[in-house]
């Protein structure tokens, strides 16, 4: 390999990729089928793959998007990413890694207060947030079983049956939440919370947190509700958890594979969830042996925002919400599920099928979910650059077209 080769430096290349986010030819050209004998060169595939990769995605920062829980990302998590690739630092080893490493050590600081939290890491989503916290619940405290609700992330399951642990589901009452009423044993069991669900946005009576051998709390959608002043209160009783996770994918408005798990007990946690090896400078954290960077563009979002940036931009979320759900409430052709508790609101039309009026709607203004075998049109308020005048207008024309 020529030690030349202007493919591992930056050129104009990157401008031209730049340029290319802002506007791109719409014009599709198939891609091969086979992988090329020749390479085309960088800036002819960037010419090849804009297209498909820019113009066929699904564009999450539209202004009549509330569709999932996956906000936009700020420019600054961009070009912070960018830089991340270039370096490709590896959070296995501090000589991979130097300032890497000190970077999530400072956004781990900086965001478990919040939590009542002392210590953790990051990780590649909440799934392996959730595995991570179960875990060191099985080999910290000896924990037999998970306990949860039906309506908790398919994750926690899934981390039960990883772990050999058993798994017991509780119904859920009329708020979406845990039914206190029928909640098992707690002896022997790890507790698991979930602080905002993924189809209502519910979440569990947090007062439980501490009554388990183990309680983890999963606020992988609600958790940053923690950082606003008006809204941190719907969370008391976190600080009562032994773990938490929060996906910052999510409403910290990061990229994707960026999650935090964190615990009361540190010393503890990470004494069960360590390895060492010989090639280790450090004993390796938890479950991901090499990872990326993620906390940089956590970090640089946290500084160019300060906690209030970040608390506006979810109470300006939580506010569309309610705009939504107090407009759709006055619809006499409307069911609304209930008011939304973390930005999460579900309604359904009486005069049509829920999937005959989303079909009605611009494609991924909302999604549907299933709700006690009742299907529900579903927004999620998770994108802060949304027009909720043009939604809710919208919204309308469809009630009134359906009503004629």
């Amino acid at each position: 390999m020529n030690q030349k080769d202007k493919s591992f430096s930056a050129d104009a290349g990157l401008e031209y990729a730049v340029k290319q986010l802002r506007q791109w030819s719409h014009e599709q050209v198939p891609l091969p089928n086979t992988c090329p004998e020749l390479g085309l060169g960088e800036m002819a595939t960037l010419d090849l793959l804009a297209p498909h990769v820019l113009g066929r995605a699904a564009r999450l920062d539209r202004p009549d998007t509330l569709a999932h829980m996956d906000p936009p990302t700020p420019w600054i998590t961009w070009a912070t990413a960018l830089w991340n690739a270039r370096l490709n630092q590896n959070l296995l080893h501090p000589a991979t890694a130097p300032f890497a490493r000190e970077a999530e050590k400072l956004v781990v600081e900086w965001l478990t207060p919040f939590f009542g939290m002392n210590g953790g890491h990051m990780c590649s989503g909440s799934t392996l947030a959730n595995l991570t916290a179960l875990w060191a619940a099985r080999d910290v405290q000896g924990v037999k079983k998970i306990i949860a609700s039906e309506a908790a992330h398919l994750s926690v399951k899934k981390a039960a049956v990883i772990l050999g642990l058993t798994y017991v589901s509780i119904p859920n009452d009329a708020n979406g939440q845990l039914d206190l009423a029928q909640l098992d044993d707690l002896s022997e069991a790890c507790l698991v919370l979930t602080a905002g669900t993924t189809s209502t946005g519910a979440i569990d009576p947090l007062e439980l947190a501490g009554q388990a051998k183990w309680t983890h709390i999963d606020a992988a959608w609600a958790g940053p509700l923690r950082l606003s002043e008006t809204y941190a209160h719907l969370l008391e009783g976190v600080d009562k958890a032994d773990s938490i996770a929060v996906s910052a994918h999510k409403w910290l408005f990061q990229p994707k594979d960026s999650a935090l798990v964190m615990f009361r007990e540190p010393e503890l946690a990470n004494a069960a969830i360590s390895f060492g090896g010989g090639y280790l400078a450090a004993p390796n954290i938890g479950v991901q042996g090499s990872r990326g960077a993620a906390a940089i563009p956590l970090l640089a979002t946290m500084i160019a925002w300060g906690r209030k940036g970040l608390a506006d931009r979810i109470e300006h979320s939580m506010a569309i919400a309610d705009r939504l759900a107090k407009e759709l409430s006055n619809e006499p052709s409307i069911t609304l599920w209930a008011m939304p508790k973390t930005g999460v609101t579900l309604f359904r039309p009486l005069s049509c099928s829920t999937e005959d009026f989303c079909r009605q709607l611009p494609e991924g203004m909302l999604s549907t979910c299933i709700v006690d075998n009742t299907s529900w049109l579903r927004s999620v308020a998770a994108n802060p650059v949304a027009d909720i005048d043009r939604i809710i207008s919208t919204i309308k024309e469809v009630i009134q077209r359906d009503n004629a």
